[in-house]
């Protein structure tokens, strides 16, 4: 029964994912919009590290490799959901805002006792703010023209994913990424006495690949590799646009439908690395490089760089198999930073938080309740940009179920 009512929870989320605000940024104005850092199980309270970990007692979002060590009778759900609390600071002004989104949900399970599949719905990017009065100079000269923007949407990330154990120390897996979404955006440029406005729908889809593994060297020791493919997100649109000053207002395009600007995600890969000391404390540590140098876009408001991301993660348990329930609670804290693949006004986003988080067992399995604690800084407030100083409050629930197992007493 309830194996029933987690695939039943599993299907009703779907529709309430699908529909939430992701996040509220004014650097969501930049491509696709913010993209959005997803992971399951205890991964956001170790920096977002990972990619060497197995998904014997979780679903292990950074490796689809590891998904080939799913426990044969294991089955694995996972859902989560953030609160966020911003502060947004410029050189003259501030303001603070709150956000609450569900953040993902997925299934695994073991396919054949060597191999295992995963399925999830997440968010990809956000393209969701609200922009006032944002002065822009305008090139080879002392001028500036003012931008009012708001938009909401973004993609969302379908997740196929498959692991298989060639050996008992070598995993291999392989993913396949559904991006889809759409991004309501209306924008109006001030320049004199003259507003241009531009209201547009853009609908964007694409496939991506990723290809994992694993390697046991020892019994404490573990080494992880990914490599993602270069993505083609296609895009077309229905737009209008409106010319006004004092006098009168042209109607320059009334929902026309025609391509839009294309989208170009970069070839990614990473390394990771896991390391288990005197069976209590786990060190992880992941580096992640994306070359969006090779995607040749540019952007209206900045420029694509390549982006380098660091993640570092320390989890801590006395005795997961005591009598004592105390022993069986998990303790993490981590460290991410990520230099970011915009540049504005020659400068470039950087994002980098800590992380703090605790598991509290559920049953005499693996699952847990995991709540996470995050604080970060994203940006800067040189050259007229924002620095966005950030709280998360992150609950996962990490569940799992041992299936078809023949019952001893009856």
């Amino acid at each position: 029964m309830k194996n029933k009512f987690w695939f039943i929870l599993f299907l009703t989320t779907y529709a309430s994912l699908m529909a939430q605000s992701v996040a509220t940024s004014p650097y969501s104005i930049y491509g696709l919009g913010s993209l959005y850092e997803t992971d399951f199980g205890s991964l956001p309270s170790i920096g977002s590290s990972g990619i060497a970990l197995p998904s014997d007692s979780f679903i292990n979002n950074k490796n689809p490799a590891s998904l080939g060590l799913i426990g044969k009778n294991s089955f694995f759900f996972d859902i989560g959901m953030k609160g966020i609390q911003t502060n947004y600071v410029s050189q003259s002004d501030s303001e603070k805002r709150n956000n609450f989104q569900f953040s993902h949900i997925a299934i695994a399970f073991p396919i054949t006792s060597k191999s295992g599949i995963g399925v999830s719905l997440k968010p990809y990017s956000s393209a969701t703010y609200l922009i006032s009065n944002y002065q822009i100079p305008i090139a080879n000269s002392n001028e500036y023209y003012t931008l009012d923007a708001k938009s909401n949407g973004g993609l969302n990330n379908f997740d196929l994913s498959y692991g298989y154990k060639i050996h008992e120390n070598f995993t291999l897996g392989l993913s396949s990424s559904l991006f889809f979404g759409t991004i309501n955006d209306i924008r109006d440029f001030t320049v004199a006495q003259s507003i241009t406005t531009i209201d547009k729908k853009n609908f964007y889809k694409g496939v991506r690949f990723t290809l994992g593994n694993q390697i046991k060297i020892d019994s404490t020791f573990r080494l992880g590799i990914t490599l993602k493919s270069p993505a083609h997100i296609s895009a077309s649109k229905t737009q209008s646009v409106t010319t006004s000053n004092q006098t009168e207002t042209q109607y320059v395009e009334d929902a026309v439908t025609d391509d839009a600007t294309d989208y170009y995600l970069p070839f990614e890969f990473g390394v990771g690395f896991s390391k288990r000391f005197n069976k209590k404390f786990n060190l992880t540590f992941d580096y992640e490089k994306s070359l969006w140098n090779g995607t040749n876009q540019t952007n209206f408001y900045g420029e694509f760089k390549n982006q380098d991301k660091f993640a570092l993660g320390l989890s801590y348990v006395k005795k997961e198999k005591s009598i004592y329930y105390s022993d069986k609670i998990h303790y993490f804290a981590g460290a991410n930073y990520d230099n970011g693949f915009l540049s504005i006004n020659n400068n470039n986003i950087i994002n980098k938080s800590f992380s703090l988080g605790v598991g509290i067992p559920i049953d005499y399995t693996h699952s847990l309740l995991n709540i996470t604690y995050s604080y970060g800084q994203k940006g800067t407030t040189n050259n007229s940009l924002i620095k966005e100083n950030y709280h998360t409050i992150g609950i996962n629930l990490s569940l799992e179920a041992i299936w078809f197992v023949k019952r001893k007493f009856e």
